[in-house]
């Protein structure tokens, strides 16, 4: 002989709450036992028992009875089997619309933006810096060039899909405890086209889409950094159904240069004078982005001496106006000399004297 549980145990409710409590409890209970959305062990019954206590404590005069005899005081009021209409369970139809919306739709496939490409380039010191237009080929999905992206075949007629009537969306119904629940879905056979492909396009194969190389034109801004990601609007993935091109993400990589060396939009130029340049001063050339230049060097100038040559470096980027070139003084000392240089620098040694150092120890 099977026990019956207490209504009140059932529903997890104490045994004074209210009307409101009640119709809570229980559309938590049924939202997570009916069998429409379960299909695990005993969830029929579990749902039957949940339907059951509802209907006994959500009805004024069922409750007195039960209150006060308990099982036997609502003796026969489910003997009628589970399997009737609507009207049977007291408009559990409406109830059910409200847990899970009566209707449920999946809309048919919209059209999608096309994915972005990424891709990357190396240029050299000064097409960075003074801007160029370089070109790139790439390798991407684009709309069929025969179909037109239709996936038919040119002239063929498209036919209406069996399954969906031409609608896109085809219409389930399931009849349950709580009355009927209709689901709307995409139809499987034509994706939620309304139409089906009689004749594929031999190109694409109804896909209406295809690879293709491109070689695209990228333009160069002057005064790009290493790293610098440039978008070239629209020159990515064909979308799908309509839908707009997605985009291509150009990344640059900036060759060394041979003897220039970039800080920010200014530029660093190391300048290898001998010693006798250094000490009696001369004019000299140096390279530029621009052409050669000319700096005096003072006599007596020493190694880490930095000039300065104004609006000789890098273009500031999207903006007016350029960085500086920094020219720093190298003193090379010979690594060998003729007997004759020799003889020289030791006279000049002797004419000029020793350098005075700091001793520590004085």
């Amino acid at each position: 002989m099977t026990v019956k549980r207490d209504y009140y145990e059932i529903l997890g409710i104490p045994r004074d709450a209210s009307d409101s409590e009640i119709k809570k409890a229980f559309r938590k209970l049924a939202f997570q036992y009916h069998p429409d959305r379960n299909s695990g062990d005993g969830t029929s019954d579990k749902f039957k028992e949940v339907n059951e206590a509802y209907e006994v404590l959500s009805n004024v005069d069922k409750r007195a009875a039960y209150n006060r005899f308990g099982h036997d005081g609502v003796q026969g009021v489910f003997s009628r089997s589970f399997e009737g209409s609507d009207s049977d369970f007291g408009g559990f139809g409406d109830i059910f619309d409200m847990f899970f919306g009566g209707t449920t739709t999946t809309t048919r496939g919209a059209s999608r933006h096309g994915a972005d490409l990424q891709s990357k380039m190396t240029i050299t010191f000064e097409e960075a810096a003074l801007g160029c237009e370089k070109e790139i080929n790439i390798t991407r999905t684009e709309t069929c060039s025969v179909c037109s992206g239709s996936g038919s075949k040119p002239g063929s007629q498209t036919g209406q899909c069996p399954t969906c009537n031409g609608s896109g969306q085809v219409r389930r119904v399931q009849q349950s405890l709580f009355g009927r629940f209709i689901n709307t879905a995409v139809c499987n056979q034509c994706n939620g086209e309304g139409k089906i492909i009689t004749d594929p396009c031999q190109q694409c194969r109804r896909s209406g889409r295809e690879k293709q190389k491109r070689t695209l034109s990228v333009q160069i801004p002057p005064g790009v950094n290493d790293s610098s990601t440039l978008r070239l609007s629209g020159e990515g993935e064909a979308g799908i159904k309509g839908g707009s091109p997605g985009d291509l993400f150009v990344t640059l990589s900036i060759r060394k240069h041979e003897f220039f060396t970039r800080d920010d939009d200014n530029i660093l130029y190391e300048l290898p004078v001998n010693f006798t340049e250094a000490a009696l001063g001369t004019e000299v050339e140096v390279p530029t982005l621009y052409g050669k230049s000319k700096i005096n060097i003072p006599s007596g100038s020493q190694t880490g001496k930095i000039f300065r040559l104004k609006d000789k470096g890098i273009p500031h980027l999207y903006k007016h106006g350029r960085g500086d070139q920094f020219i720093r003084i190298l003193v090379v000392t010979p690594g060998s000399l003729t007997k004759e240089q020799r003889k020289l620098l030791q006279e000049l040694a002797r004419t000029i004297g020793p350098t005075k150092r700091i001793n520590p120890d004085n």
